[in-house]
């Protein structure tokens, strides 16, 4: 897997826009989505509703991957 960002594209609320993630990132960010039965977009419109507006998008997602995966560990007892 890369190291470098990848700039992929999203809509949201009907308008494109792009995002770069790492790899790592961006499977754990489809994981998510197909775990909860939603589409990536629909699952990048309610990280982007909830973020600060001083947050970018691509922070605000890696975010929540991070705290997805700490509440998996949590839950794993790890």
């Amino acid at each position: 897997m890369s190291t470098r960002p990848v700039k992929r594209s999203l809509t949201l609320k009907g308008h494109r826009t792009s995002v770069s993630l790492e790899d790592e990132f961006w499977a754990e960010f489809r994981r998510i989505a197909r775990e909860k039965d939603i589409a990536i977009n629909a699952l990048a419109a309610r990280i982007d509703a909830g973020r600060e507006i001083e947050t970018g998008l691509a922070s605000a997602i890696r975010l929540y991957v991070l705290a997805d995966l700490r509440a998996r560990l949590d839950e794993a007892g790890v």
